[in-house]
């Protein structure tokens, strides 16, 4: 057993890790058979990550403030002091602080044998976070203190490009119910598919990458082609719009093959 009681100094993060400032001050490091980090991270207000993803995956546990985080293809969402963020091994996000105030979380992870620590991608555009910073967050305020929200507002949740130019002469839009427990099973679509998670949650996997959890207002896209290993509704079953590109004469075309 290890008890430190004297106050700690952060390190400043790195640029290549972090927009903006912020510090580092590490917990636990791995050590003998354990591989578990966790780091306390405070962020200055408007600071937060690169575009990133964790090898097994991270858990943010936010201990002070108010934190912007979000996950590849999904929305910028609000987490509060208390609230903790699960992020998916290999699962491209970025978190931080908003613009108008400081933000501290735990940040928990284990890492592999290999010693292999995360990947960081592109910067987190103004565009990309202002989708979430220009978000007011009315919890706990006091009546007629928020701002009032615009009256129109216009936030790209994906932008997918397709592998080679298609002609797309005809979209076809189902709206699909999946019962509660209900696996598909390992499906290819002939084109393109586009979703967007109406109600419920389901699991959604492209065979050979990780899975993830999708829920309301979630989107995702199923490459022409190429084998969808789940999608999977959880316990409260899940709708969502599906949005079918197809050629000239094409009808959209759903096969089930053997699993390997």
């Amino acid at each position: 057993m290890q008890i430190s009681r004297t106050p700690r100094i952060g390190v400043p993060a790195l640029s290549e890790w972090i927009t903006g400032g912020a510090l580092i001050d590490e917990l636990a490091a791995p050590a003998g058979p354990s591989r578990t980090q966790v780091d306390s991270v405070r962020f200055e207000p408007g600071a937060r990550t690169r575009w990133h993803r964790h090898p097994l995956g991270q858990v943010l546990v936010v201990t002070d403030g108010t934190a912007l985080v979000q996950r590849r293809g999904g929305a910028v969402e609000t987490v509060h002091t208390g609230d903790s963020v699960r992020i998916e091994a290999g699962e491209w996000h970025w978190h931080g602080a908003t613009p108008d105030g400081a933000m501290t979380h735990l940040a928990i992870e284990e890492l592999p044998e290999d010693g292999s620590t995360a990947e960081f991608g592109d910067a987190v555009t103004d565009a990309e976070y202002g989708a979430g910073a220009g978000h007011t967050d009315t919890a706990g305020a006091e009546a007629g203190s928020a701002e009032p929200e615009p009256p129109m507002s216009r936030v790209i949740v994906m932008d997918q490009k397709l592998p080679e130019p298609l002609a797309t002469h005809r979209v076809e839009i189902r709206r699909i119910t999946i019962a509660p427990g209900y696996a598909a099973g390992l499906h290819v679509h002939n084109g393109p598919v586009f979703g967007s998670i109406e109600t419920g949650s389901a699991v959604y996997q492209i065979e050979g990458e990780p899975a993830v959890v999708l829920g309301p207002g979630d989107v995702f896209h199923e490459p022409e082609g190429v084998r969808i290993a789940r999608f999977d509704a959880e316990q409260d079953g899940v709708t969502f719009l599906g949005y079918f590109l197809l050629a000239d004469g094409v009808n959209a075309e759903l096969v089930f093959p053997d699993a390997d």
